[in-house]
Order: C-alpha cells, then structure tokens, then sequence
C-alpha cells in the first residue's frame, strides 16, 4: 500500500521549507508602456507576458498595455497579436476590441475592422468610439458594394447597345468603367456650372465628344482608350477630384 504524504510532512521529512509563491511583477511593464518608453518596456512586458507563473489578470494587462504601446509606433502587426492574446484570455473586453478594430483598418481589412467594432457594441452598446468607428465603417462598406455593382458596367444599357462603339465598350471592363467615369463626371461639372449657359456649355462639350467618338472608332489611328481618358482629364480638370 503506497502513502500519500501531505506537503507539510513531506517538508517535514526532507528538513525543507515551503516553497514561497512567486509574485509576478506587472508595474514595471505598465510604467514603462504609460511612460511610451519602448526600450524599458519590451523587456519589462516580456519578463510578465513569457512568464509561466503570471496570474491571467495579470498577463490580460501586460498584453493591453504593450499592445496600446505597439499601435502608438505603427507595430500594427505585433499589437494586433498582443491584443488578439488578451481577448483570447479575456473576450469582453469592449476597449481591446476597438482597439484592435482601428488596426486592422490600418492595414486596410475593413471587414475585420467592422467585425470587431460590431463586437465591442455588443459588449458595451454604448461605447462612443465603437459607435462612431462601426457607423463610418458600415457607410465605407456600404459604398464600396455600390461601386463593385457598377464595376466594369458603363453609363448605358449594354443590351441596347447598337454602334460599334458602344459594343467595344461593353467588351472591355476598363472602357466600361472610362465611360461610367466620364458620364459621372461630366454630370457633376454641369451641376456644379456657375450658371445656365455655362451648364449648357458644358453639356455641348460633352455631346461633341460622343459625336467624335461615335465618328472615329474604328479608324486607323483613333484609340478609343486614349481618346477617352483624355476626355475624363479635361472634364476633371489638371487636379482632378
């Protein structure tokens, strides 16, 4: 039969002590990631967040804290990890998850973005930054499917197509979208027109050119292509819009 010996006889056996319970310290590395010194910090984080013996509270702020240190020099990708490490151990953190939001923006993933500012709505429904950031996100998502319906679509319909002209231009996505951007901004110009003749001008300019494209297609040395985002430049001007 095999004995089980309690701790305190077992120490009592081997003469030892009890072992003392290490108490990890997590101020240096909150100090250093406030104070944005990120010498001190990297190693004052790291000796908290590699550390086997720190409590899950404890590793929860190391890692938002050194995240919100690593977003503020553009280490988007090492804060995103950090934060993503915290809301592992930690999902109702509101705060973090807005956090991480605003960084995947910054690498251009709106719809992570979304997602985690959806997320923290969840978690706080009034959390104001969320709010705004989920609010502009959805308009930018919102936007950016209009434009993908339209794309490679031009500023007529395809299936009454009849000039040849107007055929090549729906064969090819890159005219489609010249001509949808030269409608666009030839309606824009004429709306914005200081006055009525000037308007009217505007618009003759505009059916001149479809009369010299329509014309011109098709003959040697007319490239509809150039012809077109010669038209798109002098609509919009040296600047642009």
């Amino acid at each position: 039969m095999v004995s089980v010996l309690s701790l305190s006889a077992v120490h009592a056996a081997t003469g030892g002590e009890p072992a003392a319970v290490v108490q990890v310290d997590i101020a240096p590395c909150l100090a250093a990631s406030a104070a944005d010194d990120m010498n001190k910090a990297n190693a004052a984080c790291a000796s908290v967040i590699d550390n086997e013996k720190t409590a899950k509270a404890d590793l929860v702020k190391a890692l938002i804290a050194r995240g919100a240190l690593l977003a503020r020099h553009d280490q988007v990708d090492r804060a995103i990890a950090d934060d993503s490490r915290a809301l592992l151990l930690d999902p109702t953190l509101a705060d973090v998850f807005n956090a991480r939001g605003e960084l995947w923006l910054k690498k251009g993933d709106k719809p992570k973005a979304v997602q985690d500012f959806g997320a923290a709505l969840r978690i706080d429904p009034n959390h104001e930054k969320a709010k705004a950031n989920h609010k502009s996100m959805a308009r930018e998502l919102e936007r950016i499917g209009a434009q993908m319906a339209v794309a490679g679509k031009p500023s007529f319909n395809c299936r009454s197509a009849a000039r040849a002209v107007e055929k090549a231009i729906c064969g090819s996505r890159e005219l489609a979208d010249l001509d949808r951007d030269i409608f666009g901004s030839n309606a824009r110009a004429v709306r914005e027109a200081r006055n009525p003749a000037e308007a009217r001008a505007l618009q003759r300019e505009q059916d001149e050119f479809i009369a010299r494209r329509n014309a011109g297609f098709g003959r040697p040395g007319y490239d509809l292509k150039k012809a077109m985002q010669e038209r798109l430049r002098r609509i919009n001007g040296v600047d642009g819009y």
